[in-house]
């Protein structure tokens, strides 16, 4: 039998870009670019697609310089640097993260993270973009399942990074890092290498420099692979769950009232297993919020005990931004200003 012959990586992106729909005829993205060995592969590989033409689309890229590191001006220049050579525009925006995360009181990371997806969002509406690229790989999609799990997530942080979310478009998701970093000499790219990356500071370098490779060693030196299929099978549970929740979500509905109030049907409510109802309140209150982030799985189990309990009068708050009630067999949440 004949070894099947090793895909490029180019032609990996491709069908990772067809398979989830990443990007399709028209599109305009804004790609975010660090200039580490992710970000300029995946500025290599967008723009190799559009010059052979197999998808009609156009890109800006944008990068942050964080001004935390000495190399940080090198490597904003090195990323300009090649989006000049390849007419490429090219928006930049410098900014003390450290001072933000010291004034807000968080971690560099989140607060370098909230800075970039800011940076992307405000290109995005100056250049009428329609997507966002970001340069994670498969070896991020497993470190942050792993993340997950230490915080005591449910079946959903399983997942972990998904290829496509709402405007936000991961095209090397399905690439190991290994693979990224041999595209990077194979094509002479010589990218930035970000020193921090190998402190074993933050939860995410000690689970990339320690965990994973330990793993790899004593255990599964394929736990990359086994882990991505374990993500790809609850990815395909969630989404039937998903479905079922969305269909019996319509049964229940009794009014919905421009963001602001959802009335649900208690009876329905009170009928469906557990598992479904845990369901039915994320996804009302991501109706309603936008977002269920700081619902926690003891505020979820707070509500299911209240509506069994079905009496009048008692309402509970999980967070500042909602109310839940009870009255005349009807389930309500409602948003507070």
């Amino acid at each position: 039998m004949a070894l099947r012959e090793k895909k490029n990586l180019i032609d990996k992106v491709a069908d990772t870009i067809r398979k989830y729909n990443l990007i399709e005829t028209g599109d305009n993205l804004v790609l975010g670019v660090s200039g580490g060995p992710d970000s300029i592969s995946m500025l290599d590989i967008l723009l190799k697609i559009k010059q052979n033409k197999q998808i009609k689309f156009d890109f800006v890229v944008g990068h942050v310089n964080h001004m935390i590191r000495e190399e940080a001006l090198q490597d904003e220049l090195y990323v300009k640097s090649y989006c000049e050579k390849n007419k490429i525009q090219f928006y930049v925006k410098r900014i003390d993260v450290l001072k933000i995360a010291n004034t807000n009181k968080i971690s560099t990371e989140e607060a370098g993270r909230n800075v970039r997806y800011e940076f992307f969002e405000e290109i995005q509406k100056q250049v009428n973009a329609n997507k966002i690229a970001i340069a994670h790989n498969k070896n991020d999609k497993i470190e942050t399942i792993i993340m997950n799990e230490l915080r005591g997530c449910g079946i959903a942080g399983l997942k972990g990074i998904e290829p496509k979310r709402d405007k936000y478009i991961r095209p090397l998701i399905e690439c190991e890092r290994k693979e990224i970093e041999e595209y990077c000499m194979e094509n002479q790219l010589q990218p930035r290498i970000d020193k921090t990356n190998f402190e074993n500071v933050y939860t995410r370098n000690k689970i990339r420099n320690i965990v994973i490779p330990y793993i790899e060693k004593e255990f599964n030196p394929n736990i990359i692979k086994t882990m991505d299929r374990l993500s790809e099978l609850v990815t395909e549970q969630e989404e039937y769950i998903q479905k079922q929740v969305k269909d019996i979500y319509q049964k229940m509905l009794i009014k919905e009232n421009e963001k602001q109030m959802i009335i649900l049907d208690l009876k329905i409510f009170n009928q469906q297993e557990k598992v479904i109802k845990s369901n039915i309140i994320l996804y009302t209150i991501t109706r309603l919020c936008n977002s269920a982030k700081g619902i926690e799985k003891i505020h979820v189990e707070d509500i299911i005990k209240l509506c069994n309990n079905n009496i009048g009068n008692k309402f509970l708050m999980p967070n500042k931004h909602i109310k839940v009630f009870i009255k005349n067999n009807k389930v309500t949440f409602s948003k507070e200003d």
